[in-house]
Parts: C-alpha cells; structure tokens; sequence
C-alpha cells in the first residue's frame, strides 16, 4: 500500500475520518402540539428497494434528537431536498444546532410549509407538512413492527440518553446515542419541471441543483458542495442475443413459449436480472391462460408494470 495511510477510526467516522459525500436533506415531523418541525439530516439512504411490499429509506440519527423523538411518538415524517443555494443552505445548518426547541428551530423558519399529500387524502389525522421550496419530498412512516419496536418510548424530561438492557439492531433504538428509522415510502412529490424529466426522458440540463455534504465538519465550518452540471457517460451495452433468452425461459418453464419478437424486447436487460424478468413474464402468463408469449403480450406486460410502478 504506497500512498496509503492507517488513518484511526472514531467516533462519527464519516464526518472524522472520511470525505463522505452525502445528500443534505430537511426532515419534517410533528411536535406534541401538532405543529411542523424541521432539522437537517444526511445519514439518509435508500433502504428497501425492490421485492418487498413497499419501499423504505433508513435514517441514522442521535436517539434524543427532536427528530427521533418525533418519530417515536407520531411515526411520520417528510425527507425535504432543498436546492442548492447559499441563503438555502445557511438556514439548512442553522436549524441543525442540537438541544434547540422546536419552538426555538422554528421562530424565524424561512421556508413555507404547505400540505402534502398525505394529508390532503387522509382529513382525520394530521401530518408533517412539506416545505413549498423543495424541489422534491418523499412523506414516510416509520415502521415500528420491525424489530418490535411498537413499544419503544421517547425520552423522560431531564434524560440525556436511553438507559436499556438491549438495543436493536436496525430499527429503533440501536445504542445508548444512536436511533436508526426504516422509514416506508408513502408519497414521493416532485415538482413539475423535474417530474416531467424523469417520465419523458432526463438530459443533462434536467437535474435539479442539488447540495452535497461531504461529511468532513471542523470546528468551526459545515462543508459542502455546490451542484454543477451533470456529465453523461454512456452506459456499456452488452447486449444478450435472442436464442440466450429463450435458453433461460426455457430452463425456467418449459410449460410457456416465447417467440422471437418477444425475446427481443428483452435482449437489452443485463443477464443478472434475466432470470426475474422471465419469471415475472410466465407468472403472468399462467394467470392469463397464454402459453405462448409473443410481442402483443410482451408490450400487454410491460405496460402492466409501467403502471404499477407509477401507482407506487
């Protein structure tokens, strides 16, 4: 190992000891009274993201922040992605000084809350609200069934910190500071400009200007990075051929045909992922009486799953 060097790990190693870059996000919840809180969290990443009956992020945070609070006691939240700009990005750091109130977080609040979706559907109950500036928001419910933590209580007024016996593993509770929330995705928001993008095609100039956080604090500054222009690099095509297609169909289900036509339509899916495909396909075909899948039924299929995956 030439240029390396044994750099010690401690504490918050993604701050002290890497250059880590992650997404800056305000997160939304509720206050015992109701009322909407924010603080700015990047310990935020995809979590359950396909085969599952729903989609989460997981959330790493300390277990006495207003946030993790918030969470044990109402379960929703909102993921706010604030665009990049430096008055934005001040008030972003500003609300994230720890042992301030709600109250105190909240008195010259220079964003504005709206309604989301959630709560738009749903009268009877009442949600954390989405910050009008984000340039997208996802509203989320933490899943407290996971590691039973259906009965895990917030603070006692004066605690610093959990005092337990046990600690999960990935959901809840998980050290005497830390707290880590599986949170399911209910609604992802997304504003038109950018919405548009992704159903019709995203080019370079369709990415919204988007901070990222290296990780690396001192102790005196919050670093991070201004968005610029986003560079494509093409993808590697290595497409199968359509007798490879038919090969796996068949090792799956000899019982359902594929035509060339149909194959073809999936040559381009990377062989890793083949196999699911096909199973999704002869799942289908089964609970349609088709035995033999040709490009009529191949387009029927996908655009079932276009549009179960919009409904998500």
């Amino acid at each position: 190992m030439s240029d390396f060097k044994d750099l010690r790990i401690v504490d918050n190693f993604y701050q002290t000891s890497l250059f880590f870059p992650m997404p800056v996000v305000l997160i939304s919840t509720l206050t015992d009274d109701g009322k909407t809180t924010c603080g700015p969290y990047s310990l935020v990443q995809p979590f359950y993201i396909a085969g599952k009956d729903y989609y989460a992020m997981m959330l790493c945070c300390r277990n006495s922040s207003n946030t993790a609070q918030n969470l044990i006691k109402h379960k929703k939240c909102v993921l706010n992605f604030l665009p990049d700009d430096r008055k934005t990005f001040r008030e972003t750091v500003r609300l994230g000084w720890p042992g301030d109130t709600p109250a105190e977080k909240m008195k010259d609040f220079r964003f504005t809350l709206e309604e989301g979706l959630m709560a738009r559907e749903d009268t009877d109950h009442i949600y954390p609200k989405v910050i009008k500036e984000a340039f997208q928001a996802m509203e989320c419910t933490w899943m407290d069934n996971l590691e039973n933590c259906q009965d895990t209580q917030p603070l006692k007024e004066g605690e610093d910190h959990y005092e337990q016996d046990h600690y999960n593993d990935f959901n809840g509770i998980t050290s005497p500071y830390g707290a880590h929330f599986v949170l399911r995705v209910d609604k992802i928001l997304m504003k038109e400009k950018y919405y548009n993008a992704i159903i019709n095609g995203v080019t370079a100039r369709d990415f919204p200007p988007c901070p990222v956080d290296y990780g690396y604090r001192d102790s005196k500054n919050f670093w991070y990075h201004k968005h610029r222009r986003m560079i494509p690099e093409l993808l590697p095509m290595r497409q199968t051929t359509v007798q490879s297609v038919r090969y796996a169909a068949d090792r799956i289900d000899p019982s359902v045909r594929f035509t060339d036509e149909a194959c073809a339509m999936i040559v381009n899916v990377p062989r890793i992922f083949l196999p699911t495909v096909l199973k999704g396909c002869i799942k289908w075909a089964k609970e349609n009486g088709v035995d033999t899948i040709t490009e009529k039924e191949m387009q029927i299929i996908n655009d079932k799953r276009n549009k179960e995956k919009n409904k998500k």
